[in-house]
């Protein structure tokens, strides 16, 4: 019993989305985050343009918003069987991950792996199977 894989454009857009939040939050946070000097620069008087963004990434990250975001676009995903949010999930999932959100950040990237992988390869699914 093999099951027909329908990979689309949909799919390839979903596998750039997930790859640029996944791999834009890493990159953000090895150049803007972690260097020390970030730290000294952010404290000053006249601070550079960069700092806004990292300090509303360091609150979502103590805040938990990554980890919530991702567990809610995962939910979403695999209750509404909806491509694009899974891919959405998983990337913003890895994001939670890099973001130090993980324990909600992993649950929602699976819950937005499981919905999309189901609607790829056309399993049944809680409400994946609908469209």
């Amino acid at each position: 019993m093999s099951k027909t894989v329908k990979w689309g454009a949909t799919d390839w857009l979903g596998v750039a989305l997930a790859a640029l939040l996944g791999g834009g939050a890493f990159a953000f946070r090895w150049f803007a985050i972690m260097p020390r000097a970030t730290v000294g620069l952010c404290a000053a008087a006249n601070a550079p343009g960069f700092c806004t963004p990292r300090h509303w990434v360091l609150s979502g990250q103590y805040y938990g918003w990554f980890g919530w975001a991702a567990l809610a676009l995962g939910l979403a995903a695999f209750f509404g069987g909806k491509r694009l949010l899974g891919a959405l999930a998983l990337g913003v999932g890895i994001a939670a991950v890099v973001n130090y959100n993980a324990t909600q950040g992993i649950i929602g990237a699976a819950l937005g792996l499981v919905a999309w992988l189901s609607l790829v390869s056309g399993r049944p699914g809680w409400g994946a199977a609908r469209t």
